[in-house]
């Protein structure tokens, strides 16, 4: 704040209209948000950014969410630090696989070779797909995704996103390829990963594997069939089950321990209705009582406790639908019997729902059915983006210990979440239940294409059998690897597949084993240790509260085993969008709102103002109207910005000792309380917070402040005028860089107007230099004064007088009344009033009597 001489460049009539694209390309220009990467540690602030799924368009949840983070990354620039903020793409996996399959009308078919010379079809049919090879089907993922980023960018460039383009991944590149096989290998080195071939939630749709993070409850409507189950000699046996269709997987019953009325069945054999098995009778403790006729059917397999079921009564094993969700064509074991065979017969082949219906004839033809099928509703499992419900299969799948069994792992990711800071901090309690919760380890191995491929080989044996505890491994300077086009060390391609030679791992892994390395991959882990000791571990990690089991755990689970510390200090939450009807915004419910529209309408900064309103971790619905109140207070700043500078002028000094009138110090000090507010809550992560405050004070600062000192500004020899126009130069320095982070592209506009360089690079306002200005100044003159004169307009106003009109005489009274004398010469001239009075008294309320000069006549 020192004596400054400057040019001004103020236009005529300022706008909001393409300010976006003038300063998006300046800002590209100058490189203000360039990383710079000769700094400290301490002087650098990094950002696990989160890489959006690129499978379709951004929508208005995505700028919701990334203003936050954008908000933090400007105002840690300002206060200092430089900071690395860098974009990812999360660009394999199901989603993209689904949107190129509909796009380009394709399959993905691993049985056909490759062809150089393929072209999607110029009409592509999504129900009509042509089979391609898994190469060329790799390819057309790569070229659509890499369409999609662009038009991601230009979304976040729009936005005001202060992201370094210079510095961004995908998560299907050749780095987060290595990154994740190289992390992969270590993991399975040190005992962390490893194979197991066990029941597997399976999605028949997209036919892969599903993890315990992935599954979402979706009610279905079904009925209880009340079947029996046959004993030498004796009464039959009920059960009740949504599932007829998997008797024939049965092998055994199961009724709680403490039931007396099955206690003289526990240990002996019962046979099932049509195919005639001979199944055990168990008992075991999750068997509920109170549940139907209290005893049940345990099949291989219908639902997750089933495998509960079966590995701690250690069963046997008799699977009967296919990875295709149809009933396999060969019978299970057990199901011997001629007639059995053919009861079984009318089952092969057909869907899970078909079977059902087949088998329920089949029990009403053989009596074994009571009565009719009772409807119900029950919670069934679903992957996250599949539309059947899961079933459990039998698969050989890759794992990561996660504390799901292993009890010393998960007090050790528990810890670290107490670790953590979090922001809010109630979030914690879902990640503590998310881990406490866990009923097994990370599976994530997927049967699908678009993905890292796991860095294993198999040798096969004489048979042409895969010997899966001999696997083949990379050196790690050879990543990334693939093995399905690779053949590894010490083998030729021509020994693929035959006896004697090798077979490469066909599956890829889930997307969240490579995006729970951001903080690694973006900062350059294992390929560029300078710059990944600047950056790791990481400040902050912000994300969505949905992703809080996968995404943020997975992250923790990763670097503690690898590093062996958090992967950063800091997670900040955002709550979910919420459609006008307050329910959530997702794809499946067809309520999304893309935002390009909306900032052609409001403006960007307008979507960042609605966007800043939301605290973290709160929910909050679109609300248009908050856009417009954006767009209202973006026009009211340059507005402002302009009328401020058009009365200082452009010789005007920033010297606080021109600071010399109680009002103009009253108001510098009610902004330093402002700046320290707003800092204060930017610290703590509340962003909402230091917007409302800086926001409250502009609105007065414009209202009564401007008003209050207008004529005294105007007179350009006095000190007292001199006073005011510095005053305002001064605030105005402030304002635009408090509201720089929320409001960027009006905030860079007005500075450019009269400052040299970007406010975005600008120091951010210390309170106490501010206070130093005020120079002891007193908040409650400018409070009392500002009180006056909208007591002044009321009355001019409720006498429909113009506000230019002559007041006859104002008095005013109460507590407050000594500090509005203060400011007397000002409030005469702003409320054009020909007499005041002043009198102080103990009254908590100021009480102000004004006379219109109709009423003195």
């Amino acid at each position: 704040m020192t004596n400054r001489s400057r040019s001004f460049r103020v236009p005529e009539k300022p706008s909001l209209d393409g300010i976006e694209a003038k300063w998006v390309d300046v800002w590209d220009e100058s490189g203000v948000y360039r990383f710079d990467r000769t700094k400290t540690r301490d002087e650098i602030y990094s950002i696990d950014t989160p890489p959006p799924t690129v499978s379709g368009s951004l929508h208005i949840g995505h700028a919701f969410s990334y203003t936050h983070t954008d908000l933090v990354a400007r105002y840690q620039r300002m206060r200092g630090k430089t900071v690395f903020y860098p974009m990812g793409w999360d660009d394999n996996g199901l989603p993209t696989e689904r949107r190129v399959q509909n796009y380009y009308g394709v399959r993905c078919d691993p049985s056909i070779p490759y062809d150089p010379d393929f072209s999607p079809p110029a009409k592509p049919d999504p129900k009509r797909q042509v089979p391609v090879s898994r190469r060329n089907f790799i390819e057309l993922c790569e070229r659509l995704t890499a369409e999609d980023e662009k038009v991601f960018e230009g979304v976040w460039r729009r936005l005001g996103l202060s992201v370094d383009w210079s510095h961004t991944y995908a998560t299907i590149d050749d780095d987060s390829r290595a990154a994740a096989q190289r992390a992969f290998l270590r993991n399975l080195k040190r005992g962390e990963a490893y194979m197991a071939e066990a029941p597997t939630l399976w999605d028949v749709t997209f036919r892969t594997a599903v993890a315990q993070a992935e599954l979402e409850d979706r009610e279905r409507t079904g009925a209880y069939h009340k079947i029996a189950f046959h004993r030498d000699g004796g009464e039959p046996v009920h059960i009740e089950t949504t599932r007829p269709e998997l008797i024939a997987a049965c092998v055994a019953l199961v009724a709680h321990p403490d039931d007396e009325r099955y206690a003289d069945l526990f240990g002996s054999t019962v046979r099932s209705p049509v195919f005639g098995v001979e199944v055990p009778v168990k008992a075991h403790r999750l068997a509920e009582p109170d549940k139907g006729t209290g005893i049940a059917m345990i099949c291989t397999f219908g639902d997750i406790t089933d495998v509960t079921w079966w590995r701690e009564l250690q069963l046997p094993t008799r699977p009967i639908v296919g990875w295709d969700g149809r009933i396999i064509a060969d019978p299970p074991p057990g199901v011997d019997s001629e007639a059995a065979r053919e009861a079984y017969a009318e089952l092969a082949g057909a869907t899970v729902h078909t079977a059902r219906e087949r088998m329920v004839e089949m029990l009403r033809a053989s009596g074994d059915m009571v009565g009719e099928p009772v409807p119900t509703t029950r919670p069934v499992k679903f992957y996250e983006k599949g539309d059947k419900p899961l079933e459990v299969v039998t698969t050989r799948q890759w794992y990561i210990r996660n504390g799901g069994r292993d009890a010393e792992i998960r007090d050790r990711l528990l810890a670290r979440g107490r670790e953590l800071e979090w922001h809010p901090g109630h979030m914690r309690t879902r990640y503590e239940h998310w881990v406490e919760g866990l009923n097994g380890d990370w599976l994530i191995s997927r049967q699908r294409f678009f993905g890292v491929p796991f860095p294993v080989w198999y040798p096969l044996d004489e048979a042409g059998n895969p010997r899966y505890d001999e696997p083949i491994l990379p050196e790690e300077s050879a990543l990334p690897v693939d093995p399905s086009s690779q053949a590894p060390a010490g083998y030729t391609e021509e020994q693929r597949g035959e006896p004697g030679g090798f077979t490469g791992d066909p599956d890829v892994m889930d997307t969240w084993a490579t995006s729970s390395l951001s903080p690694q991959i973006a900062g350059g882990w294992e390929r560029d240790e300078d710059l990944f000791s600047r950056v790791f571990p990481m400040d902050l990690r912000p994300q969505g509260q949905d992703i809080i089991r996968t995404w943020l755990f997975s992250t923790v689970v990763r670097a503690e085993f690898e590093n062996g510390t958090l992967p950063w200090r800091t997670t900040a939450i955002s709550g979910w969008i919420l459609d006008p009807d307050r329910k959530k915004m997702s794809k499946s419910k067809g309520n999304v709102v893309t935002p390009l529209d909306l900032l052609e309408r409001y403006s960007s900064d307008a979507i960042r103002y609605w966007a800043a309103s939301g605290r973290l971790g709160t929910d909050t619905a679109l609300d248009e109207g908050q856009m417009k109140v954006g767009r209202r207070l973006s026009i009211k700043i340059l507005n402002a910005s302009k009328f401020a500078l058009s009365v200082a002028g452009e010789g005007a000094s920033e010297d606080p000792a021109a600071v010399t009138r109680p009002l103009d110090r009253a108001m510098l000090a009610a902004l330093a309380d402002t700046v320290e507010d707003a800092t204060a809550a930017f610290e703590a992560y509340d962003h909402t917070r230091a917007l409302e405050r800086t926001e409250r004070f502009f609105w007065e600062f414009c209202d009564d402040y401007l008003e209050l000192v207008k004529a005294r500004a105007y007179d350009a020899d006095s000190a007292d005028g001199a006073s005011a126009r510095t005053a305002l130069l001064i605030a105005l320095s402030v304002l635009q860089r408090l509201f720089a982070p929320f409001l960027p592209f009006v905030a860079e506009e007005v500075w450019s107007w009269w400052r040299e360089g970007s406010v975005h690079a600008a120091r951010w306002p210390e309170a106490a230099e501010v206070r130093g200005a005020a120079q002891g100044g007193d908040p409650g003159v400018l409070a009392a004064a500002s009180e006056v004169l909208r007591a002044i307009r009321k009355a001019k106003s409720e006498a429909k007088l113009s506000m230019r009109a002559e007041v006859a005489g104002v008095v005013v009274r109460g507590k407050n009344a000594g500090s509005a004398r203060v400011a007397e010469g000002d409030i005469a001239a702003a409320g054009r009033t020909a007499a005041l009075e002043f009198h102080p008294g103990d009254e908590t309320e100021l009480a102000v009597e004004v006379t219109l000069p109709e009423a003195a006549e």
